[in-house]
């Protein structure tokens, strides 16, 4: 969650961050969109540049004076300059952030872990034709499932990335070798191998591959996934098998949201609790509005509606003894007249709201904290200006939680099939 994401320039988050503003609003900033027409060069080799400067320069202008607000810009700084990679940024903050908590990050693209991983990669372009069919049966066997994971299938399509002439390209087999989805690049199996040797950083496991690379070089015993991982993962159980690979156990990731103590206080003051700012937008404004409606409106409409309702209903009957050609007219003139009830309503309702504007713009602000852009924390907010006002206890804090909720979901947990 440092100031910038790493996963890639096509994805928004890739060059954007935002924060929550002294005011409640959301503030984003990005860095220059890459050009349509260039390659997609992977994260380890895209450099931040020079448009950083005004990025920082806005998060600078709106973390206000606190006790770690210097320690978490010198932090920043050190690791996010223009010359630094986006990868190499996002890995040396994060990495300084969670040493204390005793947590190691491995630079994936590091030439020596490229290495090493590249005899394993290579055995998944070997077997690609084999694990083409594993997948399609297995795809088969999850039904509705497969189709949710999100993961394309079938094409002969290769679980290997190739950095070739338009940047990471998926590798397709092709008339006994194989091509590049986008630039059409042909290679043969031998040629791959001598890649594999003599140039192992151009090759890199897709979103199937990767966690059976990852079982191989590292002794983990499980995966952490969010949501979307965990769907695509019920696809690799052949993958690990066809590759004699051991298959960690698949766990979900913790997902929570940070109440700071102003959004405590304010959603306090109206009322409503964390769960109700977690509903649709629009949802608990409505409801608290139509709540303060008087008791004698509400039942006026109640009595208006259902005498309407009857009327309405007694007058289809006799009109249709008379002229069935009239039940439609009257129709329209029952729905015209119920909606004349939800005008007065709506109304009433709209009143209603200017005289509470000032808890209706608490609520706003309260779920602009905890549901910035109507999306979870952790998929839009960047954890310096959190850093900035609780400092290193936060991430102990976060910690505690954590592996609290890991202790009661996991405990009796079945294991994976």
């Amino acid at each position: 969650m440092p100031a910038f994401s790493s996963k890639g320039w096509l994805r928004r988050e890739a060059s954007q961050a935002s924060w929550t503003a002294a005011d409640g609003s959301l503030v984003s900033v990005s860095l220059p969109p890459r050009a349509p027409d260039a390659p997609l060069t992977p994260m380890y080799r895209e450099r931040l540049g020079p448009g950083l400067d005004a990025a920082l320069e806005r998060l600078v202008a709106d973390l206000p004076a606190s006790e770690f607000r210097d320690s978490t810009l010198e932090w920043i700084r050190r690791h996010y300059r223009a010359e630094a990679t986006v990868a190499g940024a996002f890995g040396g903050a994060l990495a300084e952030l969670l040493a204390p908590a005793g947590i190691v990050c491995l630079d994936s693209a590091h030439p020596a872990v490229k290495r090493a991983a590249a005899p394993l990669i290579l055995r998944a372009l070997e077997e690609a034709a084999a694990l083409d069919a594993d997948l399609d049966r297995r795809s088969e066997e999850l039904g509705a499932g497969a189709r949710t994971s999100g993961v394309a299938l079938g094409d002969g399509a290769a679980l290997v990335m190739l950095e070739g002439a338009q940047g990471r390209d998926r590798l397709v087999a092709s008339e006994g070798g194989f091509v590049t989805r986008r630039a059409r690049e042909r290679f043969s199996l031998d040629e791959l191998r001598h890649i594999a040797a003599t140039e192992p950083t151009r090759l890199s496991p897709n979103v199937l591959l990767r966690p059976v690379v990852e079982s191989a070089l590292l002794p983990t015993v499980a995966y952490v996934a969010g949501p979307g991982e965990l769907r695509y993962l019920v696809l690799t159980p052949p993958v690990y098998e066809r590759l004699g690979v051991a298959r960690q156990r698949p766990i979900p990731r913790w997902s929570g949201v940070l109440v700071e103590p102003k959004v405590d206080r304010g959603v306090e003051n109206v009322g409503v609790t964390l769960e109700d700012l977690l509903e649709p937008d629009g949802a608990l404004e409505a409801r608290l509005v139509r709540s303060q409606l008087p008791g004698e409106a509400v039942k006026a409409l109640e009595r208006m509606r259902a005498a309407l309702e009857a009327g309405y209903e007694a007058l289809a009957r006799s009109a249709e003894e008379i002229d069935p050609t009239l039940a439609r007219p009257i129709q329209g003139a029952r729905h015209q007249a119920l909606a004349g009830t939800q005008e007065v309503e709506k109304k009433l309702v709209q009143h209603l709201k200017r005289r509470q504007e000032t808890e209706l713009g608490q609520i706003a602000r309260a779920r602009g904290s905890v549901l910035p852009g109507n999306k979870p924390q952790e998929r839009v907010l960047t954890v310096a200006p959190f850093l900035a006002r609780y400092g290193p206890a936060l991430i102990s804090d976060l910690g505690a939680q954590i592996e609290a909720w890991y202790e009661d979901a996991l405990e009796g947990a079945p294991q994976p099939a």
